[in-house]
């Protein structure tokens, strides 16, 4: 009997089409689980949810999808919002191929636009709500899927001879060889590294110094979480895309190890990262009763690391908080040094404030649930240790940047520990910047800050920013006669290579000019950059302006 198919994806997508079409060519039986609760109850989707509300139709559809996956020879196709449940996402996993169809939201709004019979649509601004539908199933969609495919080509045939093509070859691979492959990466991982299932790092500040916590499994180990956050009761600030992955997980262990835990959930994205959010905190922190004793838990990337620990700072004059990183990005970087704080509409992190954290607790198995352009802005930071201070870690990623980019657990915990060890050294020498040694570690950031504050924030993620920023820095750096063309092609390269833009956004100098003016590094008005003697040699200069505008010029052109 030929194995099941699971087709998953944002309504519109074209499960049903697509569905329909596959079945027949597979000689599958196809079913829709959304018409199956229909032809069950009687009643439309439309009519459970205004009657019984959400929560009862989820129920509704999680039996139904237990009953239909433990069928032989269908092709399901499943309700947009069947993978929020982790029993759906379980039993589609166990009991056959799951294939996610992924559309853009241009598309499914095509799509859609006459249909009104989805309840979750029934709204003025579908775009909006799509968006944010996006934004929390994204995540889901990727954690359950075998196969992706995008569905924005118009020729629905030629795309299910694709699909088909590439469930044959999925089918082929046995599940014990896979296993025994990824057993095999493991150990060797383990040799090569000596990869330990926890490990301990500290941030040496005196009376401020600090553990970092690496390894897999953390959220879940009470007694590890019982002796790093201290205090009695615990505020966990957090946001609508990692909520759902792993707000209750955090919240159970902090009570089982005798904590009394109350969470905010904030809207996602570097947009959100201003004035507005940060009054949310403070307000739910006074309402809450929240006093010196409270302790915040920053459970995101750098966006809600920055903001709670600017919260933290500044609520009732400094009250302690804890990292608890979910990014590759804020696992090596942004949760390791205190800085803290909130973008301006005219420069990125303008305001905010130098505040420790007693803890950083990076537990890196929510790496697996990260979409892979977050992994790649990720990568950014790690190669910018590699570029500043490090050579042998350069050439290590240069080496083995596939691996991290497959989320091999070994190369990812090496490549982890080692960026916190480079980061807690320099932080150690130069808390604050007082000395500038600290600024190296803005390495690409100039240019950056400046690409992401001209195309609005959010348009690029931060680690695109500074992977484009770092190719332009080194570009810089030949131009100011010290870099070598070699270590600028390695840098470039190495940038592609970790799937980052080496290209930057086409704006005029004058605008280019103009942000990086709003820059915390620049001294009395003048432009400060961060660039490379050579590799593992840094330079806090200022720069002739002719070579400056030539590096703008060139990376304008190669767009």
């Amino acid at each position: 009997m030929q194995q099941n198919i699971f087709l998953v994806g944002l309504m519109g997508s074209g499960k049903t089409t697509v569905g329909r079409l596959l079945a027949k060519r597979l000689g599958l039986k196809f079913v829709d689980s959304d018409q199956e609760i229909e032809s069950r109850t009687g009643a439309t989707i439309s009519w459970i949810f205004e009657i019984e509300g959400e929560d009862s139709f989820r129920q509704r559809e999680m039996e139904t999808i237990d009953e239909l996956t433990s069928r032989q020879g269908i092709l399901l196709a499943t309700g947009g919002g069947s993978v929020i449940r982790p029993e759906n996402r379980e039993v589609l996993k166990k009991r056959g191929i799951v294939i996610y169809l992924r559309a853009s939201i241009s598309n499914i709004l095509k799509r859609t636009q006459h249909d009104r019979n989805r309840p979750l649509l029934q709204t003025e601004d579908r775009r909006a709500k799509l968006e944010e539908l996006s934004r929390q199933r994204e995540p889901f969609y990727q954690e359950v899927a075998d196969i992706i495919v995008d569905t924005g080509r118009p020729n629905v045939h030629a795309m299910v001879q694709s699909i088909a093509n590439q469930i044959k070859g999925f089918q082929k691979k046995n599940a014990a060889d896979r296993q025994k492959k990824k057993t095999a990466q493991q150990k060797k991982g383990r040799n090569n590294m000596q990869e330990q299932k926890k490990q301990h790092l500290k941030v040496e500040l005196g009376e401020r110094s600090y553990p970092i916590e690496i390894g897999t499994g953390l959220l879940k180990d009470s007694s590890l979480l019982a002796k790093t956050v201290k205090g009695k009761r615990i505020a966990i600030i957090t946001n609508d895309v990692v909520a759902p992955l792993y707000l209750e997980r955090l919240t159970n262990s902090l009570k089982n190890s005798g904590k009394d835990v109350i969470s905010l959930v904030l809207p996602d994205g570097e947009k959100e990262k201003n004035w507005e959010s940060l009054m949310k905190i403070f307000d739910f922190l006074m309402t809450n009763k929240c006093d010196r004793k409270t302790t915040l838990a920053a459970l995101g990337g750098g966006v809600i690391g920055d903001i709670t620990g600017y919260a933290a700072a500044s609520f009732m004059r400094g009250v302690p908080f804890v990292q608890v990183p979910t990014t590759l990005l804020s696992e090596v970087d942004s949760s390791v040094g205190g800085k803290t704080g909130i973008n301006h509409p005219l420069g990125k992190n303008m305001i905010g404030a130098f505040y420790q954290p007693v803890a950083v607790i990076a537990d890196t198995s929510t790496l697996n649930s990260l979409p892979d352009t977050e992994l790649s802005a990720g990568m950014a930071e790690v190669i910018k240790y590699g570029c500043i201070v490090d050579t042998a870690f350069f050439a290590w990623l240069e080496k083995n940047t596939g691996k991290l980019l497959e989320r091999d657990p070994a190369a990812l915990a090496y490549a982890i520990r080692r960026s916190c060890e480079i980061k807690a050294d320099v932080v150690r020498q130069d808390e604050k910047e007082s000395t500038g040694l600290r600024a190296i570690l803005n390495f690409g950031h100039t240019f950056a800050h400046a690409i992401e504050a001209g195309m609005g924030y959010g348009a690029w993620l931060h680690g695109e920013a500074v992977g484009c920023g770092m190719v332009m820095a080194a570009d810089l750096s030949r131009r100011m006669g010290w870099l070598d063309q070699e270590s600028v092609d390695r840098i470039r390269t190495l940038v592609r290579k970790a799937r980052l833009p080496d290209t930057a956004p086409d704006m005029p100098s004058e605008r280019w000019i103009d942000l990086m003016r709003v820059d915390k590094k620049n001294v009395g008005g003048e432009i400060q950059f961060v660039l490379l003697k050579k590799l593992g040699e840094t330079v806090i200069t200022k720069v002739p302006q002719n070579l400056l505008l030539e590096t703008l010029e060139a990376h304008r052109n190669a767009c």
